[in-house]
């Protein structure tokens, strides 16, 4: 059975109801640490400035730009007792080390005292990585959030056979998250993340998944998230659903010869 689909030359995405970039090709994936959300959590209220919240959350902070999470792209950090105490938690994505991942996190860190200003917590997410600040200091392994999600689709419809599309992606899913708890990153520890290419007729998919170190069940957030990525007919070129556990992706787009 022949098995192709169509691309229109226009890729643009979209966060809830505002523009995201263009992405053509998945080299283009690392180039760029784009704004992609945030929810401030008022449920947990401001701290004053000075106080020791305050101190608490700089001691934090302070804490993450001199560990080495950059080498396994993980970090989390808690500080005081209630009510003063502070969780901070970030994962940057699993192809950003080193300079890239400390670069995401000092953006993150700025961007989250730039849009939930004096708020003890709240969550930002780029495209390289994602912050999660709160006042409970949550059990570890952290069980799955299925309440701070968001959803970005790309503009543009799959042309063809969408259920075999949809059965393709879906199957090429599943290999990744056969392999993504095998992923040793230089001897440091589990990297919980995969991501591929597959040749679809003219085009080719990329796909990828990865949860945060400390989730619970890898394995069931990646299968929700991948779900919530085809859960309509109406099946995009490209989609991705991110929360404060795991994070899933794909993209189709035209194969180049070389």
């Amino acid at each position: 059975m022949k098995f192709s689909f169509s691309l229109s030359k226009r890729f643009v995405f979209f966060i809830l109801a505002l523009p995201f970039l263009s992405i053509h090709s998945v080299s283009s994936l690392n180039l760029t640490n784009e704004y992609l959300n945030h929810r401030c959590l008022f449920d947990q209220g401001k701290y004053r400035s000075g106080s020791k919240y305050e101190e608490n959350l700089n001691h934090a902070f302070h804490i993450m730009r001199d560990e080495t999470h950059a080498e396994t792209g993980f970090t989390h950090t808690s500080i005081g007792t209630p009510p003063d105490s502070v969780t901070v938690m970030l994962q940057c994505r699993g192809d950003t080390y080193g300079s890239k991942c400390h670069t995401c996190s000092d953006t993150a860190l700025a961007g989250f005292r730039k849009r939930c200003p004096r708020n003890k917590g709240g969550i930002i997410w780029y495209d390289q990585c994602f912050l999660y600040i709160s006042t409970i200091g949550e059990e570890t392994p952290y069980r799955i959030n299925y309440k701070d999600i968001f959803s970005m689709h790309n503009h543009n419809n799959v042309r063809g056979d969408v259920k075999i599309f949809t059965k393709r992606a879906m199957d090429f899913f599943s290999e990744l998250i056969l392999k993504v708890e095998k992923h040793v990153y230089d001897g440091l520890g589990l990297i919980f993340y995969a991501a591929g290419e597959k040749k679809l007729g003219k085009n080719k998919l990329y796909a990828m998944v990865q949860c945060i170190g400390l989730t619970l069940d890898c394995k069931s957030c990646l299968t929700w998230s991948i779900k919530k990525l085809f859960e309509n007919g109406n099946i995009k070129q490209g989609a991705r659903v991110l929360g404060t556990n795991c994070d899933v992706r794909y993209e189709l787009y035209p194969f180049l010869r070389s």
